[in-house]
């Protein structure tokens, strides 16, 4: 899968809905299982089952839901990746990896390598350490056409002092990553329509002065829809310049158990559009 050409197409009609797969114990208590490696397979077959019926857009599985189950919980999430690309829907790993040098270049290869256990179509990363130590995720995915979210204006409170700050450019952290990101994209065009970053739907992206105007063909993945107040209706509105929008939405559609989980996905496609 060329996953700029997989996304540009979802989003020929506006914001793609994304599917968060979020395996909180309350979750899997709700769709009938335990919250043990046993009832993770439970749940993701059931789960999976439903997503390819729905015909769901891309899928977002949160590594550290799947982590805290140990070996197993990675056995499992491997397992769920491979059938979603057996199935060609587009996966997004909410990895959040970041590190520097030879470190850097490990989670690069764990996750955006072809035939890798945790093969995915996008990875979420974190610029924390310097967009510049993402160099080896942001030049393998690119070799490999696939995608990289890095963070940039993320929802939770504690973020806001940190992502905010003014820098010496006079640009705040947030906008300082996404110039950033923009800045790879212009040494590697193939990059284009794969490489983006991250906004916490619950933002004010006009009043964060981005700078979204001006890098109107990047990506957008923006989680917080639905179970954090933000209707997916909106999600026209919160970036009317941006030409790839990804709205995720997990608790929101999880929440319904199995038996009202397809209805919900389709409800959350027609806000989407409305």
């Amino acid at each position: 899968m060329i996953f700029g050409d997989a996304l540009h197409q979802l989003t020929l009609e506006g914001p793609a809905l994304c599917v968060g797969v979020d395996p909180h114990p309350n979750t899997l208590e709700r769709w009938g299982f335990p919250d043990s490696p046993a009832g993770l397979d439970g749940f993701l077959d059931v789960l999976l089952e439903q997503l390819i019926d729905a015909e769901a857009l891309m899928v977002k599985p949160q590594v550290a839901l799947f982590e805290r189950h140990g070996v197993r919980g990675m056995s499992s999430l491997a397992t769920l990746l491979g059938r979603l690309r057996a199935a060609a829907i587009p996966s997004i790993g909410d990895g959040k990896r970041g590190d520097i040098g030879s470190t850097m270049e490990g989670y690069a290869s764990a996750w955006l390598s072809p035939g890798a256990d945790f093969e995915v179509d996008a990875l979420t990363v974190n610029p924390y350490l310097g967009v510049g130590a993402l160099t080896p995720a942001l030049e393998l995915a690119a070799a490999q056409k696939k995608g990289v979210f890095v963070l940039s204006a993320t929802s939770n409170p504690e973020a806001s002092s940190l992502q905010s700050a003014v820098t010496a450019s006079g640009r705040s952290v947030a906008a300082e990553i996404i110039a950033g990101v923009a800045d790879f994209v212009t040494a590697h065009p193939e990059a284009l329509r794969s490489h983006g970053v991250v906004v916490g739907a619950t933002l004010d992206p006009g009043a964060l002065t981005l700078g979204l105007d001006q890098n109107a063909t990047m990506p957008i993945l923006a989680p917080g829809f639905g179970a954090q107040g933000i209707p997916l209706s909106r999600a026209r509105t919160l970036f009317p310049r941006q030409r790839s929008v990804i709205a995720v939405a997990a608790r929101s559609l999880l929440s319904t158990g199995p038996e009202g989980f397809a209805l919900s996905i389709q409800d959350a496609l027609q806000e989407l559009a409305a």
